[in-house]
Parts: structure tokens; sequence; C-alpha cells
């Protein structure tokens, strides 16, 4: 199984070779085959430079535009039209998220889920420097989409997830357009029956660069993707589950 992964990046170019260079190592390492897509986001720094070089550090690395409008939804879009693999990994470009974390939802994909989903918030979990309001709102909006759908799983906003090829086909159409995204594709998977692990997973706050994710600008936007998908849950009289019996999932470690 080949491993796709794909990093959006707006204006990265401070952080971007680092994390393609510690992907790449951890990868080889496992003797996972893969490559990476990152998707340069229409930045305005130097990032297509950086970009250029990263094949020298990560033979396995390469880089598209975003041709869309500008945003990260749009970026990631581009990079699942894009990717190769059997499985595509999204991975923030800022080393927030880490490398052996991408080793273990490998290994869970391995083991026949469709999809794995990391957890910040659960025994075996690491977060560093994560801002106190933030997480405050973080932790009120997760705890109500996972009321809405009788979840246990509370961190459906975190971006850093991996599917199945055949999930994200199965997820079309895809409508987020900016960090809702983050919420519409698990969402989607778990009400179209595709079967997932959960796992403790380490998260970093940025070192450098500037968070892009603009919380006033995001709320209608991740309501939006929710009601739809809740809609979807109770209403489409599952019109666009997947073929055969939903397989449920356990919360894996």
């Amino acid at each position: 199984m080949i491993l796709s992964i794909v990093i959006p990046a707006h204006n990265e170019s401070e952080s971007i070779t680092a994390t393609v260079q510690a992907l790449y190592q951890t990868m080889t390492a496992a003797s996972i085959p893969h490559e990476i897509v990152v998707v340069d986001d229409h930045s305005t720094d130097d990032s297509a430079s950086v970009l250029d070089g990263l094949s020298a550090i990560a033979p396995t690395a390469r880089w598209i535009s975003n041709e869309r409008p500008r945003g990260y939804g749009y970026a990631v879009r581009s990079g699942l039209t894009a990717f190769t693999g059997d499985a595509v990994c999204i991975v923030m470009a800022d080393q927030s998220d880490d490398p052996n974390d991408v080793v273990t939802y490998y290994r869970k994909l391995e083991e026949g889920y469709d999809c794995v989903f990391g957890s910040r918030f659960v025994k075996g979990a690491r977060v560093q420097n994560y801002p106190g309001a933030k997480l405050a709102l973080n932790r009120v909006a997760n705890s109500f989409i996972a009321v809405l759908f009788g979840s246990r799983y509370t961190d459906w906003t975190n971006a850093f997830k991996a599917f199945r090829r055949e999930v994200i086909a199965g997820l079309e159409p895809i409508l987020a357009c900016h960090f809702n995204l983050t919420v519409e594709l698990p969402l989607k998977a778990v009400v179209r029956g595709y079967s997932y692990a959960v796992v403790p997973i380490r998260w970093y706050n940025r070192t450098t660069g500037v968070s892009k994710l603009k919380i006033k600008e995001m709320g209608s936007r991740y309501l939006f993707i929710v009601l739809m998908a809740f809609l979807e849950h109770h209403l489409s009289r599952g019109d666009y589950r997947r073929e055969g019996e939903p397989q449920k999932s356990p919360a894996a470690k």
C-alpha cells in the first residue's frame, strides 16, 4: 500500500523544509512506500524557491500549485485530486503533527480500517503549547459535534487524518473551501458507513510563521458543514452510504 501525504501550505517557507524532511526520513525508516505532495496555496513569500529544492532532500516529494481560489479547503482538495497512492494522510505544514503518528495511521490502515482519526484529547495523547482560548473553543465545538452525532470521538476539527482512496471517492462531492473541510471529511465518512480507528496523537504548536485559521470567519462555515452532514445522516435514508454492511468501528489504539 502506497501512502500519499498531502500538505497544504500558504506562506510556510520557514517550516516546510523541516516538515517534509522529517516525514521523508520517518517514512523511509519505517519502510513505508509513500509520496509527499505539497500544495502551495497562493503563497506570497519565497515558498516557490523553497519548494523547488524539496526533491533534493526528499526524493519522494513534489509540489503543485492550488489552481483554485486561496483557502485551506481548496488547497487540500487540489491535493486530493493529485495524489496517486492507495491512501492519503493530510498533514499540516507547520510541524504541528508528529511524523511518527503518520506511521501509526499507516499501520491501522494495514489492519483494514477505511480511515484513521487522531485525537489530541484521549489517554496517551500529548499536546504542547496549545493556546488557552483556542483550546476552550475547540473543546466546546468538538463536544457539540460529538453530542449531535452521538459519538465518543471529540477531535473532529483536527486536520490530521488518513483515508483510503476509495473513501475520498465516496465522499464526493466535497464542498468545504476553508478549514471547515477538517470536519466535512470525517463526518461524511462516518455518516456514509466507512470504518475508522481512533488513535492518540501528539500535537505541537508552531514555532515559526502565523496560523492561517481565522476563528471569527469560520463559525458559520463549520456550522454549515456540520448541519449538512447531520441532515444527510437523518434524512437521506442511506442513499449515499457505502455498499454493503457498515462496520462498527472501535476506538482502536
